[in-house]
């Protein structure tokens, strides 16, 4: 490789580590050509998957401000750089790996910070963030409706005691308001009786 391409596939690689949101170091020594391929499609438009040389990548890495990856170049290494969510293609690398055991999942970058392959994998284990932001949405929902109810619940009492309290005034009033002109009749009957 001529050090213009050399210095292009530095830069290249660089880029690609600053501008994704993550990326994952693989060895795919072992696979053909097509599962390279199977591999790339199942990724789909979230990741790009290349290989690329080792020495190139830790230029590139330490470029982009990124240390403690060297450990990870050892043998031939593709680098899946991500740029959507990091959950569904660590799922897809995982699983690639389990029906093709010639994938192994070296580690990755996230954020800056070198990962192991656990926690590459443990990456996997989360749900995509669709799902993480429902489940947010729904428990803030559930919360939301809750403090309403729990703010409702003294207006509504009152409102239900100031009911009561006018029922049972109406109620009291009536035979008051209908004994006192009984009572005036009875006095006019006597009176009119009386002379």
């Amino acid at each position: 490789m001529a050090r213009a391409d050399k210095a292009a596939a530095v830069a290249e690689l660089k880029d690609s580590f600053t501008n994704s949101a993550a990326a994952v170091l693989t060895e795919y020594r072992g696979l053909t050509v097509k599962n390279l391929q199977e591999l790339r499609r199942s990724l789909g438009e979230n990741a790009t998957y290349a290989v690329a040389k080792n020495t190139l990548t830790e230029i590139a890495a330490r470029e982009a401000g990124i240390e403690g990856l060297e450990q990870q170049l050892a043998g031939p290494t593709a680098i899946a750089f991500i740029s959507g969510d990091v959950a569904n293609v660590a799922k897809g690398l995982r699983d690639f790996a389990k029906a093709n055991p010639h994938l192994v999942i070296k580690g990755g970058v996230m954020d800056g910070r070198v990962l192991d392959a656990d926690s590459v994998k443990k990456l996997a284990d989360l749900e995509s963030r669709e799902v993480l932001l429902a489940k947010l949405a729904g428990a803030m929902n559930g919360n939301l409706a809750k403090a309403a109810g729990l703010f409702a619940a003294p207006l509504s009492q009152a409102a239900r005691v100031l009911a009561a309290l006018q029922d049972q005034k109406q109620a009291g009033a009536t035979p008051a308001t209908d004994a006192a002109p009984a009572a005036e009749a009875t006095e006019d009957a006597a009176d009119a009786a009386s002379k």
